[in-house]
This record gives structure tokens, C-alpha cells and sequence, in this order.
């Protein structure tokens, strides 16, 4: 069948779909009927008994493909590489599990995960699922005050932490900023785990740590337990509009599902295919596509420590490709334009054989134009743009490459998925027609998978979610339809500006200034202007070896917008910046430019790469005449 098939077929009958496809997952008492529950609260999978660890680790060993490598661990920082078989992994994780359920972690108790990129923590993440623990990774050197929030929300009986992580350049010390974190919590952990690093050893705190290694030795490993079908899985904290994190909840049963149904069908790999994720598992692109997706579907999956450029080079994505033979690779548009920019020719990738890649995945933040047709003509392979959310866990739209390509349209990440009956809707809520730009919501039910709620927030999760277009799930973003049924993302909400009555999508803008050769990177915001209301500021990011005048490639700039989108657009302000501010995930902070901009005041988000460039975004932005109050 082809994609309208398949997609008909789950509208037409979704219980049916998601029971077949329900069929591919191991359970310890297979569920009656795929959903159940009330609107606006649905449950997947709720009466069925299942582990996550089961089906991610141990069935493809009973299965006799334990000598399958399950892990390769890749650290050009740490000039180190290693490969875990399933039989390893298994051994390894049951052995982890039952320390913990030696000192007193069951089903249902929260476990903080606080390490950096290495096959320790998704080890540490599968050890709670063998046991029904239920874990929340946060983004390892995440500030202390950021990690006390989280523990106070979660209230983690346990947290299991590395001493340190290593960036290019430096080492970033982790258990002083846990330490530091527990000192402004009020809930505190009955112990934590600390795993040390050859290159920094971390001194314990004597009655609360225990060392990673030292309190494993000789405990019985530990099995299984199956959880319900509906039984959490982990918490995934997003930042909020207020500052305070959102504990997204993903259950277990659904979560295993639409996992699984993905590697084939949109990612198009068979069990045993190496699939690379450029990701971090402090998001929930390293949840569901380093750790948990790959192992569930028997693939082998990359954990890399480090850069897309400066470790040591930007060939470092080429390498790992070729070295490692992946065949599907997934990352974000921000990496690709880091490598474009330092290797604008793409003349890097002439040194390696990257022939086993069979397509790219984008997906993350918006991807440009310019980067898609980049990466097709250097990398020689169909790209794929993709959407979708920490809450939704999976593709909400994308390109069904497993089980029919269809045509890219550069700009569109195509069509929706199954589960996913997509609208877009006008403020009042009635439907827009094709071409028009609105609010992106997903009548409900959301498919399997998919937050259920947020922790301990039920309230919150309908106000953020549900409240304002009933009977549909918001997801925040502005976008279209075209005729022929694929969806184009233009913005997030807040970033569809109102100039003198005209809707604009600053995503639109900045396609039109990614175009300039000399480009390399860009946003636009939209700042306030008291005759339009708002105007739009655009950022640029120039190639490396671009030496030609900043005004000059201004000019340059606002013509193209001018030409291309139109005088209503008025663009006039823009200016050549080193660098964008961005959270470690790679999205470009637009929401936090546009309040320096507007001298609103602001809390720097805690997810920023590197708090220092604010105060180069003041300064750029001065000369424009915004800003000013600093």
C-alpha cells in the first residue's frame, strides 16, 4: 500500500491500525483494545502488561542476535570509541537494575538522569524501565538552579549522575553543579549514583553517593516487570512561558508502539541498519531516536560525543557516516548550517565514502531552503524535513520513505503521519482554506505515544494544550496546507508578525535572506514600531572567508525581501552578527532577541548554548535603534 492507503486506513478504522501495529511489540498480556478513555483524556494500550527494556534489549538477545552490536559509541572529545553488543547491554543493564532495586527502586518511583553523551546513560535510562521506574533525563551541565526545579517537581527518590562532560576545549564539571543543585532543592534524593570519568574524578558525599561501579559489584541482576500499558515511562521537562519546566509524561505502551512503527515507515531501516541520531539524550530527540526507537526495532544506534564542527573538523558528520556504515542519519538544520558555514563548498566530504546513507532527516527547528538544496547536492541523498514535538514524542508530519517517498517539496516537511488529522485554524477556530496561514492543531485523539498530561499538571496541560481550540491539541505552530495536502511550517505563534495589518510569517523572511550567498545563517524577529505595530529585524550570519562589506551585504539582504516577499513586508533593519543565541538543541532563541529588542524585560532562558551572547545581541541591535536601555 502507499501512503494515502495507509493513512486512509487508520482514519477510516485507528483501533485496527494501532492493534496490528501493536502486534510487532512484545507484551506479558497483550491489551484488549487500543484506546480507551473519555475526551479529552485518552489512554493507548491501557490493560495490556509490558517492559520497555524487554522489547528495547532483552527479546532481540532471546531472539539469538545478541551479538548484534547494539551501542557504538563515538567521542572524538575524548579521542575514544567502543561497541556494546545486545548480550552486553542486557548484562550490563540487568546488572545496573538490580543495584538499584537493591536499594529500594520500584515501579513507579522517579529516578533523575543528569550525564552526558555516553552509553552509561542510556543504560541508566533502561535500567529504570526494566524496573517500572520511571526517569527524567535533564540535559547534562544544565545550571544548578534549572536542575533544582526539576528535582523538586519530579521528586526523584534517586539521581544518577557522571562527573563531568567534555566539550571541545574544556570540561564541564557536573557534580558541583548537582551538588549545588540539592542544596537549593527542597526534595531530596535518599542517594545518588555518580559515575567517574577518566578525566575528572568527583568527591562524594559520604552517606548520599555511591559510585557508579563499586555499588554494583555482586548484586543478583535484576528482571522485567511489566508495567501497564498507560504506566509512565519517563518525564521529559520542556521550558515553559513562565519560566517553570513542563514535565512532559509519555506512557509506556503507546510509547513502544509508535516508536517501532517509525523505524520502518518513516526512517526506512530494517532491524540490524545502523541508525545515527546527531541529538543529545537531554531532548526528546535522544529519548526516542538515540535510546529507545533503534533498540526497540533491533537496530544499532550511535552515541556521539560532540560537535558538528570543532572535533575537530567539519568533515566530523562524514566520518562517523562512513566509519560506521549508518544508514539512515538524523539531525538538525542548525548542525548543517554550522558545517555549511565552515565548509561552504562542502569539499570535506570528498574524503569520506558516505555511500551506505541512504536519506537525511531534518528536523528539530525549521529548515531553510538553502540548507535542504546544500545538503542535497553535497550529500548526494534524498533530505527529508520532518516536524514534530517533545509532546508528541514522534512525526507529526514527514516524508513516509518506508512506505512510499513521496515528491520533497523544499520548505514543507510533506504530509501528515497516521494518528494525525492535522487542521489549520483561524483565531475564531473555523477551518482555513489552502494556502492560508493559521494555527496548526491535530484533532484529537493524539496517537499512541503521544503526552497524555503533564506531571502532576493536569490543569496546565488542558490550559496549554487543550483550552483554546476544544476538541484539538495546539501545538503553537503557524503554518498551511496546499492544495495537494502538505503542510508548510512558517513559525511558532509568537513569531507571525502583524505588520500594519498584515500577517507575515517571519520563517518566510528569513528563506528570502538564506538565499544571499554570502549567508550562511539567519533570523528574523519582530520588533515594535508605533506607526505598523511591529516591524521585522533580521540577523545575519555570514559564510567563513566572507570578507565583503557587512553594509554592503545589508543592502543586499533588504533588496531580496523587497523583491521577493514585497514592500509590505518592510524590511529595513537587519545586521551581521558571529552567532545566534540558541538553547543547546540547536533552536535559535527569536522570543528572547525580541524582547532585548523591545527593552522588555526577560529571564535568560536556562536551555541557552551560551549566556554571554546576549549581551552581543544588545549590541548589534543598538545601532538599529532598539535596545537601548540594555
Amino acid at each position: 500500500m502507499g501512503y494515502r492507503e495507509v493513512y486512509e486506513g487508520w482514519k477510516a478504522d485507528p483501533d485496527k491500525f494501532w492493534m496490528e501495529a501493536a502486534k510487532a511489540i512484545d507484551w506479558d498480556r497483550e491489551p484488549t483494545k487500543a484506546l480507551s478513555g473519555e475526551a479529552p483524556v485518552h489512554e493507548w494500550f491501557a490493560d495490556g502488561m509490558v517492559n520497555t527494556c524487554w522489547n528495547a534489549v532483552d527479546r532481540h538477545v532471546e531472539a539469538g542476535r545478541g551479538e548484534q552490536v547494539a551501542i557504538i559509541h563515538d567521542s572524538p572529545v575524548t579521542r575514544t570509541k567502543r561497541e556494546i553488543t545486545y548480550y552486553e547491554l542486557r548484562n550490563r543493564v540487568a546488572t545496573l537494575a538490580g543495584a538499584l532495586k537493591a536499594k529500594g527502586i520500584e515501579k513507579g518511583d522517579r529516578v533523575v538522569i543528569y550525564m552526558p553523551m555516553i552509553p552509561e546513560a542510556l543504560e541508566a535510562m533502561l535500567a529504570c524501565a526494566r524496573l517500572g521506574a520511571i526517569h527524567s533525563v535533564v540535559f547534562g551541565g544544565f545550571a544548578s538552579h534549572e536542575l533544582a526545579v526539576r528535582i523538586d517537581d519530579a521528586k526523584p527518590k534517586c539521581i544518577i549522575a557522571a562527573a563531568c562532560g567534555i566539550e571541545p576545549g574544556r570540561v564541564i564539571h557536573y557534580k558541583p553543579l548537582l551538588d549545588g543543585a540539592l542544596e537549593q532543592s527542597d526534595h531530596q534524593p535518599e542517594f545518588c549514583v555518580i559515575l567517574q570519568r577518566e578525566q575528572e574524578v568527583a568527591k562524594l558525599t559520604e552517606g548520599r553517593d555511591v559510585n557508579w561501579h563499586g555499588f554494583q559489584y555482586g548484586v543478583e541482576p535484576a528482571d522485567c516487570v511489566p508495567v501497564e500499558g498507560n504506566h509512565p515511562a519517563y518525564i521529559l521537562y520542556t521550558s515553559g512561558t513562565t519560566g517553570q519546566p513542563k514535565g512532559v509524561v509519555r506512557p509506556t505502551g503507546g510509547h513502544l508502539v509508535a516508536l517501532n512503527w517509525t523505524m520502518k515507515n518513516i526512517y526506512g531501516v530494517e532491524p540490524g541498519e545502523v541508525f545515527w541520531a546527531a541529538s543529545d539524550v537531554g531532548w526528546v530527540v535522544g529519548h526516542s531516536y538515540i535510546c529507545y526507537a533503534p533498540l526497540i526495532h533491533g537496530n544499532t544506534t550511535i552515541v556521539f560525543e560532540g560537535k558538528p564542527v570543532g572535533t575537530p573538523d567539519a568533515a566530523t558528520f562524514w566520518r562517523v557516516i562512513s566509519e560506521h556504515r549508518v544508514a539512515s542519519f538524523f539531525t538538525a538544520p542548525t548542525a548543517l548550517r554550522a558545517i555549511k558555514r565552515d565548509d561552504p563548498k562542502g569539499e570535506l566530504i570528498q574524503d569520506y565514502d558516505i555511500s551506505c546513507l541512504r536519506a537525511l532527516y531534518l528536523a528539530g527547528e525549521r529548515a531553510d531552503p538553502d540548507t535542504i538544496e546544500w545538503a542535497q547536492t553535497v550529500m548526494n541523498v534524498p533530505v527529508y524535513d520532518h516536524w514534530w514535538q517533545t509532546e508528541t514524542g514522534w512525526t507529526i508530519a514527514g516524508n513516509p520513505a518506508g512506505i512510499e517517498p513521496l515528491s520533497v517539496k523544499i520548505g514543507s516537511p510533506t504530509v501528515p503521519m497516521p494518528g494525525y488529522d492535522v487542521h489549520i485554524l483561524g483565531e475564531d477556530g473555523t477551518e482555513l482554506p489552502a494556502g492560508r496561514l493559521g494555527a496548526i492543531a491535530v484533532k484529537l485523539p493524539l496517537p499512541p505515544g503521544t503526552l497524555p498530561t503533564l506531571w502532576n499538571a493536569d490543569e496546565r496541560f488542558r490550559k496549554a494544550y487543550l483550552d483554546h481550540f476544544p476538541g484539538y491539541y495546539e501545538t503553537g505552530d503557524a503554518g498551511m496546507k496546499d492544495e495537494d495536502g502538505y503542510l508548510w511550517i512558517m513559525a511558532r505563534t509568537d513569531d507571525v508578525i502583524n505588520v500594519a495589518g498584515h500577517r507575515l510569517s517571519t520563517g518566510a523572511i528569513e528563506e528570502v535572506l538564506a538565499g544571499h550567498a554570502d549567508v550562511a545563517e539567519c533570523a528574523v524577529i519582530g520588533v515594535a514600531d508605533s506607526l505598523k505595530g511591529q516591524l521585522p529585524m533580521g540577523f545575519l550570519c555570514l559564510n567563513k572567508g566572507c570578507d565583503r562589506d557587512h553594509d554592503t551585504v545589508v543592502k543586499e539582504c533588504i533588496a531580496r525581501v523587497r523583491d521577493q516577499i514585497g514592500p509590505v513586508a518592510a524590511f529595513k533593519l537587519a545586521a551581521v552578527v558571529d552567532r545566534l543565541p540558541k538553547t543547546r538543541s540547536g533552536k535559535i532563541l527569536r522570543a528572547t532577541m525580541a524582547k532585548i529588542a523591545d527593552d522588555v524585560e526577560f529571564r535568560t532562558p536556562a536551555t541557552i548554548d551560551d549566556p554571554a551572547i546576549i549581551d552581543e545581541i544588545r549590541e548589534a541591535i543598538r545601532p538599529l535603534g532598539y535596545g537601548k536601555a540594555g
